[in-house]
């Protein structure tokens, strides 16, 4: 039996310059994986520590890999991807997560859940121990996006004391490597239909005397704008759809004419311009989440969306650039009704407005056509199969 199988339990442990905290929480872990009769070990991903972290660690029993990126995610990714356990998890070496109170992760993980997330609002949040912004503002808001988003049942996302199943998480290939790492570990797993759930855990003050890593607003958005960078449903299609829909009601309600509202409220010439440009701006957001979710489907980013696929698998681009070419015909007959009637002047003034209507409403017709069609031809260009070839064999020297 190798050591990889034989270790039931890795504890990872992310390190950046922690002499004052990490002794600590090695005895802790150590103590809680001699107490549980637990086989497993205690593992330092080093980030480039020079405060003697690393003799500190090797005193006190834990394996130690060296991580030559810097980074949160890069340090988690290079020990989960050494870990030698079945099962990891990964804490903060401040001394803000109790390592001796690792059971109910354990516990869930032997029950085969993929992920078990902390919550440190069920378990308790000892006095100072998490910044008023990050408890009442930046942790709740995101957490909320993240169940928005992506049905994610977890209450605390960024809860840094997590467990998983190493080999499944090893298959989802996280890619990045700073502090939004902690968003992708989870959204990646919801997304592959991981079973994931949550145990209360406990968080203290940490334990060092200078400034955490962690920087309040250039880190917030950092996992702000991988939600939704992951989502483009939210990003691009919902605003789309709601802002083409509010254009179109706008400018074809007003074609016939002015509408009054209420009490000398008039909508004429100028609310259609704002219509036909909010049916433009949706189209292109609703194009964006087309093209963004098939490209990240072909990337491996998200998995396949067989509901979008079933919803656009009609929509050919013969059929997609059939429906262009019709808008176009429509908008440029609209077009070119308008320049008969100009024509017919002489080509001299008109009065305000006489046209205008069908002049805005043929244009953005024109305009929709045109997005559509090259919209149709770049999604059909993402869905082109390429065979990579496979590189040659280097040919080796041969010693005799």
């Amino acid at each position: 039996m190798d050591k990889t199988s034989a270790l039931e339990l890795t504890i990872l442990m992310p390190c950046l310059n922690e002499a004052e905290t990490l002794a600590t929480c090695i005895d802790k872990a150590q103590a809680f994986l001699q107490r549980s009769n637990i086989r497993g070990e205690v593992l330092i991903a080093d980030n480039g520590s020079t405060d003697g972290s690393i003799e500190i660690a090797e005193q006190h029993g834990a394996r130690i890999v060296d991580v030559p990126i810097r980074g949160y995610g890069a340090a988690l990714s290079h020990g989960i991807a050494n870990a030698r356990g079945k099962f990891v998890i990964m804490g903060d070496s401040d001394d803000s997560y109790d390592f001796s109170r690792l059971a109910p992760f354990v516990e869930r993980l032997r029950e085969g859940f993929d992920l078990v997330m902390g919550n440190r609002f069920k378990g308790g949040i000892a006095k100072g121990a998490m910044p008023f912004l990050h408890r009442y503002l930046g942790n709740p808001v995101l957490s909320f996006i993240g169940r928005l988003f992506f049905s994610i049942p977890v209450r605390d996302f960024h809860c840094g004391l997590r467990g998983f199943n190493r080999q499944r998480i090893l298959a989802l290939n996280l890619m990045t490597t700073g502090m939004e790492f902690a968003s992708e570990l989870v959204v990646r797993s919801a997304l592959a239909k991981y079973s994931i759930t949550e145990v209360p855990t406990t968080l203290s003050p940490d334990g060092r005397s200078r400034p955490p890593h962690l920087r309040t607003w250039r880190d917030g958005w950092r996992h702000l704008r991988f939600l939704l960078l992951f989502s483009p449903r939210w990003l691009f299609l919902y605003p789309g759809l709601i802002t083409f829909i509010l254009g179109a009601i706008l400018t074809f309600a007003l074609l016939p004419g002015p509408v009054t509202i209420g009490r000398g409220v008039t909508l004429d010439v100028h609310s259609i311009i704002v219509g036909c440009i909010t049916m433009i701006i949706g189209t292109q957001c609703i194009s964006f989440a087309i093209v963004a979710r098939r490209y990240a489907a072909a990337r491996g980013l998200l998995p396949a969306d067989y509901r979008l696929s079933k919803a656009v698998s009609p929509l050919t681009l013969e059929r997609a650039l059939m429906f262009a070419g019709a808008l176009l015909v429509a908008g440029a007959i609209g077009v070119f009704h308008c320049l008969n009637i100009w024509r017919d002047v002489g080509f001299g003034p008109l009065r305000y407005g006489e046209l205008l209507r069908l002049l805005l409403v043929s244009g953005t017709a024109i305009a929709l056509a045109t997005q559509i069609a090259f919209t149709s031809f770049l999604s059909a260009f993402l869905d082109i199969e390429v065979n990579i070839p496979a590189k040659p064999a280097v040919p080796q020297d041969n010693p005799s």
